[in-house]
């Protein structure tokens, strides 16, 4: 078991070190990649999202018994996106139509950047992470012909592999990322626009229910 662990760091080890020095910033691209990620869909699954509908029904009771303070107290049990967004609708319940969708307007635009924050990061460093492979194999084809012009017979297939390895292997981390990242990236940005959707949706709900109630009474 051991014996394959040292294999495979070894693997890697002489993978990178035949890549030459654009490994290096591939990966720390691809870290940076990660980290983003892994904060965005922390904040996107447990922090920023509700199940809306769910949500919806339980502020459509308090609405309907008339008791605007318990769903805005609902709203306040939780940091999501979509509470936030209709607290400020339901603490202007009494107020006329247009000033509730200011309100809920002007939070929304406080709301929505916040979720879709660095999401656009990750489909930079999808391109910038493909751009340094293709150009670390440029780099490894320019040293392979270099080199195989100005050595003897003997040593030219020895340096024409090193130079085509380097070339290979920046291309495949430099793709291996921008794959990963590209597939994270679609993820997120569904999810952040599901929250996004839910918002607008429950928005004019509330709005429907504010206005109806206030009619009928």
């Amino acid at each position: 078991m051991e014996g394959n662990t040292l294999g495979t760091v070894n693997t890697i080890a002489a993978f990178f070190q035949g890549g030459g020095m654009f490994m290096w910033v591939i990966l720390f691209i691809w870290a940076v990649g990660i980290a983003i990620s892994l904060e965005r869909f922390f904040k996107l699954s447990f922090k920023f999202d509700v199940d809306g509908a769910s949500f919806m029904n339980e502020l459509q009771r308090y609405v309907l018994a008339n008791d605007i303070q318990g769903a805005i107290r609902v709203c306040s049990g939780s940091v999501a996106a979509l509470p936030r967004v209709l607290k400020s609708g339901l603490k202007r319940a009494t107020s006329t139509p247009e000033q509730i969708q200011n309100a809920i307007d002007a939070t929304a635009l406080e709301v929505i950047p916040k979720v879709e924050l660095r999401l656009n990061y990750l489909q930079m460093i999808a391109n910038i992470s493909t751009l340094f492979g293709l150009l670390g194999t440029i780099q490894g084809l320019i040293e392979s012909f270099s080199a195989v012009a100005a050595a003897d017979p003997a040593q030219k297939a020895e340096l024409l592999a090193t130079g085509i390895s380097k070339a290979m292997n920046t291309t495949f981390l430099g793709l291996l990322v921008a794959i990963t990242i590209m597939m994270v990236h679609t993820f997120l940005s569904s999810k952040s626009e599901k929250i996004i959707n839910e918002i607008d949706e429950f928005s004019v709900k509330l709005m429907d229910l504010l206005t109806t109630k206030k009619e009928k009474n």
